[in-house]
């Protein structure tokens, strides 16, 4: 830390756990306060055009990785979708993801999973959440939705497993003061389904009709770098539009300017994406 001065969350996990219920408390005034309308209508009836989807394992196995945390970030995550499933989000509507998945608590079934605490990965109630939002965001990135709250955490948890998906992880949800939130600034319903099977995690968006667009992720200049004693994941990832009846790309956004510490063991990173700095 050098000469940097200590703030109150950092002295002692008790203070660290003041300033979480402050962050609740505040987030649930803001919440108070807000003019947005928050969707909230959940209906069993399949709106017709898939916009994008989107499937990944709920279990990762690895060296160092405690299987145990990794079955119950599974049962973590079968529980917010079911508080998710369904979900209509009406034009200029909000989706908040703890507005639907509510706490998680221990009472209500959620179990130790894996969460990032100061910079480190550690068990805490309802961990592994991070997973499902991260497959939502994914979706919304495939659509002309707009994200109005994101927040990072490193893509480089794991090592990867075949080839490389942009923003494979990242997303950070944390009840309820760090959310994960989208609008839906189209002129149609837009439907939000998750659903587990085994140990997959299945996710659609969906719309009443198609849109005249196409999304997809490319990254560009990826690669690891040492930064002082740790590693770093960097690269830039974007988002490209195109003309679903011509194929042509009308419009390149830059989503994220990746910087991640790699937070698994520094041995299993391919040395042929390594770069070092002079």
């Amino acid at each position: 830390m050098g000469n940097r001065k200590r703030l109150f969350c950092e002295i002692h996990p008790v203070c660290y756990a003041i300033s979480v219920q402050k962050e609740i408390c505040r987030r649930h005034l803001r919440n108070l306060l807000s003019h947005e309308k928050i969707a909230k209508t959940i209906t069993k009836e399949v709106l017709p055009n898939v916009i994008s989807s989107h499937d990944c394992s709920m279990i990762k196995r690895a060296d160092g990785i405690d299987p145990r945390l990794q079955e119950n970030k599974a049962v973590n995550i079968r529980l917010a979708c079911s508080k998710i499933n369904g979900i209509i989000v009406r034009p200029g509507e909000v989706f908040s993801f703890w507005k639907m998945v509510g706490k998680t608590s221990k009472k209500r079934g959620y179990k130790d999973g894996r969460i990032i605490y100061r910079n480190a990965l550690v068990a805490g109630t309802g961990g592994g959440l991070c997973n499902l939002a991260n497959t939502i965001h994914l979706l919304i990135l495939h659509s002309p939705l707009e994200v109005t709250e994101f927040h990072k955490h490193s893509d480089a948890l794991a090592p990867d497993k075949g080839e490389r998906i942009p923003f494979s992880s990242g997303t950070s949800v944390s009840y309820n003061y760090i959310d994960y939130r989208f609008k839906n600034n189209t002129d149609q319903n837009i439907q939000l389904i998750v659903w587990c099977e085994g140990e997959t995690l299945y996710a659609e968006l969906r719309s009443e009709k198609e849109f005249p667009w196409c999304y997809r992720l490319v990254e560009e200049d990826h690669h690891f770098r040492k930064e002082g004693s740790k590693y770093y994941r960097v690269s830039r990832i974007y988002q490209l539009i195109t003309d679903r009846s011509t194929g042509n790309i009308l419009d390149k956004k830059l989503v994220l300017d990746n910087h991640s510490e790699v937070m698994y063991d520094y041995t299993l990173i391919p040395k042929e994406q390594i770069r070092f700095t002079r």
